[in-house]
């Protein structure tokens, strides 16, 4: 139940037990009142988009005097929230949608809360393939909330996707860098030194002195493949890719497509170049 029409009989329920449960929104509307007119249609709206989150109780203030009393009404419209059998906040008057939405997000959990717990459920046993879309739906729902993009980029590092976690991590504003981003950053720091085997240093080496040439690139991707530095590969690939379509009979164009398919179709990097590559196509 999401909207229930007050009475003296269920008041109690409603109005107080209820809110024990979760919390409960007061309506007290009048026939008369043309505020009341707005807002009840707001009210009605949330209330069936939150699905019981909280519950909508409209009291009729001619009809239920007695109730209207108890509360204190003064004018119509007037909204109490009630929790926990006590008033907690509330306000007077015809507020449009978006403050009334302030207002409930202060009490309410947020849409995404069941899904974070679901993927950290998954990362504490070790399943970051299955955290991983929890969060990055959630991360976008929530406009890149700091603690989530957090778990995101701490899955993706499990995973081996160094560059996906720096780029998520670069989005987190300074006041929100805490302790888990600290941890965070320094172990892409740590991955960053392991990954440097002697065949990377080597062809990084080869191909600085000689940048012009394919086969060395081609083979520096590899090895960035190899060594899950799946950005580095898929830049090389391009770079040769835009010299030559069709380098090593085809190669390189497949090496890139497995890269890609490998990381996803979700995956932020996956679309970034999938996107230039049907750009240099088409």
């Amino acid at each position: 139940m999401n909207i229930v029409e007050i009475n003296l009989e269920n008041a109690k329920q409603y109005l107080i037990e209820e809110s024990f449960n979760r919390p409960v929104l007061i309506d007290f509307w009048a026939d008369w009142c043309a505020p009341c007119k707005n807002l009840m249609p707001i009210l009605e709206k949330l209330a069936n988009e939150y699905a019981g989150a909280f519950l909508l109780a409209k009291v009729n203030a001619d009809e239920m005097g007695m109730i209207s009393s108890q509360f204190g009404v003064r004018s119509l419209p007037t909204v109490v929230l009630m929790k926990d059998g006590q008033p907690i906040d509330g306000f007077a008057g015809a507020l449009p949608e978006k403050e009334v939405r302030v207002l409930l997000e202060k009490y309410l959990p947020k849409p995404w809360e069941k899904a974070v717990n679901d993927a950290q459920a998954f990362i504490m046993n070790g399943d970051f393939n299955a955290a991983l879309p929890l969060l990055r739906q959630v991360y976008e729902e929530s406009k890149q909330d700091a603690a989530i993009a957090c778990l995101l980029a701490q899955c993706h590092l499990e995973l081996n996707r160094i560059d996906n976690a720096e780029a998520i991590l670069a989005t987190i504003k300074m006041a929100d860098q805490d302790a888990h981003y600290e941890q965070l950053q320094a172990q892409i720091e740590l991955k960053k030194q392991a990954a440097k085997t002697p065949e990377l240093v080597a062809l990084e080496a080869a191909h600085a002195s000689d940048p012009d040439n394919l086969q060395t690139s081609y083979e520096l991707a590899i090895q960035y493949h190899a060594e899950a530095a799946h950005r580095p590969a898929l830049e090389q690939l391009m770079r040769i890719l835009r010299k030559d379509r069709n380098f090593a009979e085809g190669a390189a164009k497949k090496t890139f497509m497995d890269i890609l398919a490998a990381l996803g179709k979700g995956d932020p990097l996956a679309i970034e170049f999938q996107r230039k590559l049907f750009t240099l196509l088409y």
